[in-house]
């Protein structure tokens, strides 16, 4: 048996609504159900004792309107559960579609661990806060409530259940634990499954043209069975700790109920306040048996949520971690001043897989230049780029105006590359994409930059089908322009943005950029060509990297 996380309750707002409201509506439900104890065992024990013909009709009334509030409750639980689970799976998933975005978490998060966190994972949820939660909340509100009516009514039956009541609890902590890992066993076969199977779904031609779909498919097949078989595993212990807690709660009720007949046979109790008790004592263990065999069906959703909460605490360490430096940055007079406003690299090296893949960049670029980033090729000018964008690791320094630059500074840098990467549409449609409404006269200004000579009504199929090399190439350049002019980014990066064109164009594009640049932006090119490189204000030239 486990609580609410902390974590989701500090990050939710609908779970906390959840509780407060789960904890009045609980209030309610064991008022009604001593009521209901109270006016049964009121109305039996008058009918055997034949004194109800006063108090008869108002005594049934009060059973009524009892069960009426139970059976009321009952449903505004199931309710309330699934409310309060659809919101707060919305409000995670709002919350880790953002990180991910901006790859502000950990960076391990694979499209197949995303895809089943966010899909199946917070799914369960709806377990979680449909079965578990509220029986937890039942137990933590009403059973305290229901122990207190019984001990009121007899002292003993309810010193009784105040002895036998914890050992429940014991039992279901050493299940959860057992519980919890078989399910946590089952969900990382779960993140196995669905990441072997969009491996192979994204390589599926590969494999079929070299004759390796077989093998896959037996592959799958493997992690298929170990889901299985965790699956059943995970079963054997629900099933297990069902019968174990049913057993402990039946005896404990049988306890009671004991000890109440022996007494009545002596005499040494009246029947009202026993038949009283015996009427309350089931309920004082059913939320509590509940939570137990609600907990297996829950705990799928546990597993997911914590792995939620740990990706975001993950992000929020890193943002706290670079808050903190950007502190010490204006502290120590590393703020950004206009002496230090512009791009600034000191010992940048490009990191894949732990090894870097570029030589030690030392590079600046005020506002209003243009420079260009030289090179052989393989020497890591594209990997530059990433870095600056965020995409790839790196280390040493990297700023703008002053603040490091990389994962939540996206929003900071426009960007076109070595391929155009254009959609079926309108050319302007494609200029125009993520920043469609900006105003229209800056699809003329990134038109006119991007050296684009065809009709912005042009219809291009898929790719861009419909232009040439050096068409689409301008067409992307424009694109990087317009989003720069629309989201007044202050940074763009254009990689080798004159590779297909002609001579006598590249020196027009290369003059363009140049104004463009003198409009307060940092315009960084990678390139081969003399012209553009010969328009640069400055010129970096990058070494390769020396391989050991």
């Amino acid at each position: 048996m486990r609580p609410l996380d902390p974590r989701l309750l500090r990050r939710s707002r609908a779970a906390r609504g959840f509780m407060v409201a789960g904890g009045a509506l609980a209030l309610v439900q064991a008022g009604a159900t001593v009521a209901f104890a109270w006016a049964l065992s009121t109305l039996v024990v008058g009918l055997i004792e034949a004194d109800v013909a006063g108090d008869a009709a108002a005594v049934v009334w009060v059973l009524l309107a009892a069960a009426s509030v139970r059976a009321l409750s009952g449903w505004l639980w199931e309710w309330l559960g699934s409310a309060g689970a659809m919101r707060v799976k919305s409000e995670l998933r709002d919350a880790l579609l953002a990180r991910l975005e901006d790859r502000s978490g950990r960076r391990d998060v694979t499209t197949a661990r995303a895809a089943t966190l966010l899909g199946p994972g917070l799914d369960a949820l709806d377990e979680y806060f449909g079965r578990y939660l509220p029986q937890l909340v039942l137990t933590a509100v009403a059973t305290p409530v229901l122990v207190a009516a019984a001990w009121a009514a007899d002292w003993v039956s309810g010193l009784i259940l105040v002895i036998v009541l914890p050992l429940i609890p014991v039992f279901m902590a050493l299940i959860g634990m057992a519980t919890e890992v078989v399910q946590r066993r089952q969900w990382d076969r779960l993140q196995a499954l669905s990441r072997g199977f969009l491996e192979v779904l994204g390589g599926l031609s590969t494999l079929m043209v070299f004759g390796r779909a077989e093998r896959q498919s037996r592959r799958i097949r493997t992690v298929t069975d170990g889901y299985r078989s965790s699956t059943m595993k995970v079963l054997r212990v629900t099933f297990l700790s069902g019968f174990t807690l049913e057993l402990a709660g039946s005896l404990s009720v049988a306890l009671v109920a004991v000890s109440i007949g022996l007494r009545l046979v002596a005499g040494d109790m009246s029947f009202a306040p026993g038949l009283f008790v015996l009427v309350l004592a089931p309920e004082v263990f059913l939320p509590i048996r509940n939570v137990g065999a609600a907990f297996h069906a829950a705990t799928a959703g546990l597993e997911a949520s914590r792995d939620a909460l740990d990706l975001l605490d993950a992000a929020d360490a890193d943002d706290e971690a670079r808050a903190s430096t950007d502190a010490e940055a204006s502290v120590t007079g590393n703020g950004a001043t206009p002496e230090a406003a512009g791009l600034r690299a000191r010992d940048l090296v490009v990191v894949r897989d732990g090894r870097p893949v570029t030589a030690p960049l030392d590079l600046d670029a005020a506002r209003g230049e243009l420079v260009a980033l030289t090179g052989a090729s393989g020497s890591g000018k594209s990997s530059v780029f990433a870095a600056v964008l965020g995409f790839a690791d790196r280390s040493g320094v990297l700023e703008l105006d002053g603040a490091a630059l990389g994962d939540g500074t996206r929003h900071l840098v426009a960007w076109a590359g070595q391929s155009p990467q254009l959609l079926e549409g309108t050319v302007a449609e494609n200029v125009r994409l993520g920043t469609a409404g900006a105003d229209p006269s800056l699809l003329e200004r990134a038109l006119l930059v991007g050296q684009v000579d065809v009709d912005p009504a042009m219809r291009l199929g898929p790719a861009g089908a419909g232009l040439s090399g050096g068409q689409a190439q301008r067409v992307a350049v424009a694109r990087a322009v317009h989003r720069a002019l629309a989201a007044d980014a202050p940074l763009i990066l254009l990689d080798e943005p004159t590779s297909a064109l002609d001579p006598e164009r590249e020196r027009a594009m290369a003059a363009a950029l140049v104004a463009l640049a003198r409009t307060g932006r940092i315009v960084l090119v990678t390139t081969h060509r003399g012209a553009l490189a010969d328009a640069a204000d400055r010129v970096v030239a990058m070494r390769e990297v020396v391989r050991a």
